[in-house]
């Protein structure tokens, strides 16, 4: 089972921004929220909270639910309520559960933590790449990638094709017996523009559209293998920035070995500017040695990280290039096995 982005955002907090013994003020719900702007009275957990702790919940605090922060305008310490203004600074609002965690004045908040591995991911294409195989049946034109429709896919994010095989041993007189060999094959991406309106087999009229993520629709050329056979065809793909914590890595396209990547550069593009906690700091410091790389006292932990980071995406790219060889293009038709 592949983990999430809620599992990657736990993991920044655990191993870089909150320290076990500076973890910030929190209590929990003692009912549900519902995810509508007129639902602003929060019970809250007393105790969890020293009196200080509580003091602090007073008009002006900022608390955060999941990835919900609200405004404090009123606190009622008889009660354990707090009268709030929902999805403050931008949020979402969000229902919530009985017993979810309720932070008070968090440093860093989730949504940030969010934001920030959504910028990582995108920004790890071209260095690294995401790889998916695809089917395709050879035509006596372009084969168009995915079906009509809008957003029925992410063949955009395909990028070009790694190397392409068919097992058909026929090619010339279009068999479809296949034998225990795999033959490499000769194909071009083509990009047509977003939407593209085509006519299909049967004479009707359809389009296809992206309405996110790079504005074109992927098409394929093959070469030497004859209209009607099939073949296995991988590409690089682009990776594509998750739409809410549920999301999973996989179908990000990272694999297990690119989350500390991410997660480096998620700390240090969080704090890059910012006066940190010096717990905070500290507690960088010793993820750092713990992996093995030094900080030295001239470096900023900052810049350290996107070292540390560096380190690890080449190691991975690296890996990459092991199992992917770049294939040959001549005159822009990808050649593996050349």
């Amino acid at each position: 089972m592949s983990v999430n982005v809620g599992h990657l955002i736990d993991r920044v907090f655990r191993e870089y921004l909150e320290p076990n013994d500076d973890v910030s003020s929190f209590t929990v719900l003692k009912d549900a929220v519902t995810d509508s702007t007129s639902d602003t009275i929060i019970d809250y957990d007393s105790t969890y909270l020293t009196s200080e702790e509580e003091d602090a919940l007073g008009t002006g605090a900022y608390v955060e639910v999941g990835e919900e922060l609200m405004l404090v305008s009123s606190l009622n310490t008889s009660s354990s309520q707090l009268t709030v203004v929902r999805a403050a600074r931008g949020t979402t609002i969000a229902s919530h559960s009985t017993g979810d965690l309720l932070k008070i004045n968090p440093p860093f908040t989730r949504k940030v933590v969010f934001d920030a591995i959504s910028d990582q991911v995108e920004n790890l294409y071209p260095t690294l790449f995401a790889v998916e195989t695809l089917t395709a049946t050879a035509g006596t034109g372009y084969v168009l990638l995915g079906t009509h429709g809008t957003d029925q896919d992410t063949y955009n994010y395909l990028v070009n094709p790694i190397k392409a095989i068919s097992q058909y041993t026929e090619f010339a007189s279009g068999s479809d017996s296949t034998g225990s060999i795999f033959s490499p094959v000769s194909v071009q991406l083509i990009q047509l523009p977003n939407p593209f309106t085509y006519t299909d087999d049967d004479g009707t009229e359809r389009t296809k559209t992206y309405s996110s993520g790079p504005s074109v629709i992927n098409a394929l050329q093959f070469y030497n293998i004859s209209s009607g056979h099939s073949a296995y065809v991988t590409f690089k793909k682009k990776f594509i920035a998750p739409t809410n914590e549920s999301t999973t890595l996989a179908s990000m396209g990272l694999e297990t070995e690119y989350e500390p990547i991410v997660m480096a550069g998620v700390a240090a593009q969080i704090i890059s500017g910012r006066d940190i906690p010096m717990a905070t700091q500290n507690y960088i410091t010793e993820s750092l040695q713990a992996a093995v790389y030094p900080v030295g006292s001239s470096t900023s932990i900052r810049n350290s990280l996107l070292q540390y980071q560096q380190i690890l995406i080449q190691q991975a790219r690296k890996n990459l290039r092991a199992r992917y060889p770049e294939s040959v293009s001549i005159n822009g038709t990808h050649n593996p096995g050349i």
